[in-house]
């Protein structure tokens, strides 16, 4: 089954990871960024996010803060087509924040694919834990951030976006 659609985490994935983030005018795009969703887009690949956003649930940050930011994205890189974010925190157990499956899910539904036609791209065990919790291919993206096991246990590694994409369409 071919790949329909693609899900990047946001920080340190699609953009600099700038802790709790609510400012669009702090947006930096990571390297490749823009080629990698362009390639994607350029051949029919759906294109969304998943984001943990536990500022909002913190109260360190608004929603309406997290959809400007969104925006801000969406100026840079196009518009995509599906935004799924978890506002809670760790200690709300609920069932969207990743490692769990329910913005994969969520995405999926949103852009018409199944996750068995899906890759989430990310940069942290979270990302692969979720797109596997949810029947979905996943790719790491490593940064600083990322710890030597989360690297050893991933499912495919590409050294940066515009790598990930090339893993995607080739596959």
């Amino acid at each position: 089954m071919g790949t329909k659609a693609v899900l990047f985490d946001r920080d340190g994935t699609l953009v600099q990871d700038v802790p709790y983030n609510g400012d669009p005018t702090r947006v930096r795009l990571m390297p490749t960024a823009h080629e990698c969703v362009d390639l994607l887009r350029l051949h029919g690949i759906r294109t969304g996010v998943v984001t943990n956003q536990s500022g909002v649930g913190r109260g360190l940050l608004t929603m309406g803060q997290v959809r400007s930011v969104q925006a801000r994205v969406d100026d840079l890189l196009g518009r995509f087509g599906t935004w799924q974010v978890c506002p809670h925190t760790e200690a709300d157990d609920c069932e969207c924040r990743k490692p769990r499956p329910g913005l994969v899910l969520a995405a999926c539904k949103a852009l018409g694919v199944t996750p068995e036609e899906t890759v989430v791209i990310g940069d942290i065990g979270a990302d692969m834990d979720a797109a596997r919790a949810a029947g979905a291919r996943a790719t790491l993206v490593p940064t600083a951030a990322t710890r030597p096991e989360e690297i050893e246990s991933a499912p495919a590694v590409a050294s940066d976006l515009l790598a990930a994409a090339r893993q995607v369409l080739a596959a």
